[in-house]
């Protein structure tokens, strides 16, 4: 059983080292020289448009968000509202300049506020674009005029206009207390003839952003909800291989380019047909990245108008503000379907979601997300009590058979194979399953993987404080090798070895309880055995230390738990917990000791 358990952990042990190198740590990916490559996506037949080209030069750009701002002489129209601050660019209509006022990049008050659409005259140009094509013309260029002194604001809608020939273009833009933009065209043939068009819409971003985390478990990059389906597709791989790209149609959704806690997004009237891509059609190097979709072409004739109604979302990738949006009409909502699909639940969102609106509810009603954590972790103690038990039942009766099993080894010592039998003969005799006690590690692991994953791709945890940590989605921001900020310097900021450096008091006093629960389990007759069970709480520490530190709150209070119901179990079994018995004095150091006495 020794043998078994052991392997266990060590295979759990080996699982999250290379969960920790292939997952957690970010996958800086060396820059490949793939080869230019112009996009190929057929263009529609007849007065349709292409489903690509908003009108972004392929070029690299290089102006500074306030150069670009500064430059635009085409005019702007301010937008202010409680929790936006910025313009559109009357060249295009273009949403290209949006600030999210109520997040901060750090935790300093004076820290600036997240900047979500920027100019695409800049390195990362990102912004947000709808109107009408024209045959293959986007009008994403056209000159748009608005009413002097407008101000864009909840409680004041702009209406912008243009003329193209015959056609008569009116766009009004409102927007709501939160992050949600209601945009209405209209176009009117004052023409002679039927003129054909087609209302589009399209999210960009040039090259990848500066805050990519590229963490295999996270989405950053186009995604979208065409229809029913949810399609995502990463920078990096539209980047290096363009035949990646999604082409799809369907009936509702919405299109958009999210980074790890951001969402930019247009989103259709929900009854309406759209055909969407999402693509890279800039090159490997330079890639501009677009989340497009387009409706059905449709006539006007001479005299008539033509109205449709979308929407535009810039903002955080909060859950109840998505869902919100996602909820019905007649319930207050837009009706936007999928809309919290946004928010990267991952494969196992069976386990992802429950543990978040656990979190959020407890949170919200606490006011405090690390008690939010601990009640989780209690919730999930009690569901996996009985097993529990049954594991640290089987323990306590492993270590009252150790003595025979000793005996066991020390007869066989030379017959491998008999031993085996006579063990396997005791463990029947015993009714006692010597896997058992390796059941609790695994059913905690996919726990564990989703509370990660909730922790690192919620907004809702982001810059949330308990006691002296002040982000539980980062990790403990102390370090015990300047004696937890006693000493005036960051080590942590040491070249080469300041990662391995950042060990926290948390993810010590994890260990800790890690090293207390082992003693209270049956020691491994085998030293080389022994030895890999006591190194363990000593690697687990350095593999905790970078995890968000509500991560390691929540393992640490799962093993504080776990040895309080394992004593007592094992103290209803008839097992000795004499903490003197079980911590005893490394017998090198008790021969120093008795020297030094004598």
């Amino acid at each position: 059983m020794d043998r078994n358990l052991i392997l266990a952990i060590v295979l759990s042990a080996g699982v999250l080292l290379a969960w920790d190198f292939l997952v957690l740590g970010p996958q800086r990916e060396a820059q490949e020289a793939v080869r230019a490559e112009q996009a190929t996506l057929a263009a529609e037949s007849g007065e349709a448009p292409d489903l690509l080209g908003g009108g972004l030069s392929a070029d690299a750009a290089a102006a500074t968000v306030d150069e670009a701002l500064a430059g635009s002489s085409s005019g702007r129209i301010p937008v202010r509202t409680g929790t936006l601050e910025g313009s559109i660019n009357l060249r295009g209509g273009r949403f290209d300049d949006l600030l999210l006022t109520q997040y901060r990049e750090g935790l300093d008050d004076q820290s600036p506020v997240i900047r979500l659409l920027s100019p695409d005259e800049t390195e990362h140009g990102h912004f947000i674009q709808q109107g009408w094509a024209i045959g293959r013309e986007l009008g994403a260029r056209a000159q748009w005029q608005a009413p002097e002194g407008a101000v864009l604001t909840p409680a004041a809608p702009v209406t912008l206009t243009r003329t193209d020939g015959d056609l008569v273009f009116e766009k009004t833009i409102s927007v709501d207390e939160k992050y949600m933009f209601t945009v209405t065209q209209k176009v009117t043939n004052n023409g002679v003839g039927d003129r054909i068009l087609r209302a589009y819409a399209t999210v960009t971003q040039r090259n990848i952003p500066e805050e990519f985390s590229n963490f295999m478990i996270l989405h950053e990059g186009p995604l979208g909800v065409i229809g029913t389906k949810l399609y995502e597709r990463k920078y990096k791989k539209l980047a290096k291989n363009k035949n990646k790209s999604v082409a799809a149609e369907g009936v509702g959704g919405w299109v958009a380019i999210t980074n790890k806690n951001w969402l930019a997004a247009a989103i259709p009237a929900q009854d309406q047909a759209i055909e969407a891509q999402l693509t890279n059609r800039g090159t490997a190097d330079a890639p501009i990245f677009e989340a497009f979709y387009a409706m059905p072409a449709e006539t006007i004739a001479p005299g008539q108008s033509l109205s449709k109604t979308s929407y535009i979302f810039g903002g955080p990738k909060d859950v109840d503000l998505l869902q919100s949006y996602e909820a019905k009409v007649e319930d207050g909502g837009l009706g936007v379907y999928d809309f919290d699909k946004a928010v990267d639940w991952g494969h196992l969102f069976f386990l992802t979601r429950p543990i978040f609106y656990t979190l959020n509810f407890f949170g919200d009603l606490t006011g405090n997300f690390g008690v939010a954590i601990l009640i989780l972790t209690l919730i999930v103690k009690l569901l996996l009590f009985p097993l529990a038990n049954k594991s640290y039942e089987s323990m306590s009766k492993m270590k009252k058979l150790q003595p025979e099993i000793k005996k066991l080894q020390e007869r066989y010592a030379d017959d491998k194979m008999k031993m085996q039998q006579e063990m396997m003969t005791l463990y029947k005799k015993e009714k006692m399953n010597p896997m058992a006690g390796c059941l609790p590690v695994l059913f905690q692991m996919p726990i564990f993987f989703a509370l990660y994953k909730t922790l690192f791709v919620t907004i809702e945890l982001r810059h949330q404080p308990f006691l002296y940590i002040s982000d539980l989605s980062s990790p403990d921001p102390t370090t015990i090798f300047n004696l937890f900020g006693l000493l005036p310097f960051d080590p942590t900021a040491l070249p080469l070895i300041g990662g391995v450096l950042a060990i926290g008091f948390l993810p010590l006093l994890m260990g800790a309880a890690m090293w207390f629960q082992m003693k209270l389990n049956p020691p491994p007759t085998d030293p080389v055995q022994a030895q890999i069970f006591g190194l363990m709480p000593f690697v687990f520490v350095f593999i905790f230390a970078p995890f968000a530190a509500g991560l390691v709150l929540y393992w640490f209070w799962n093993t504080f738990l776990g040895i309080l119901q394992q004593w007592y179990i094992m103290k209803r079994n008839g097992v000795s917990v004499e903490w003197g018995e079980r911590f005893r004095m490394p017998s090198w150091l008790k021969r120093k000791a008795a020297g030094d006495a004598k």
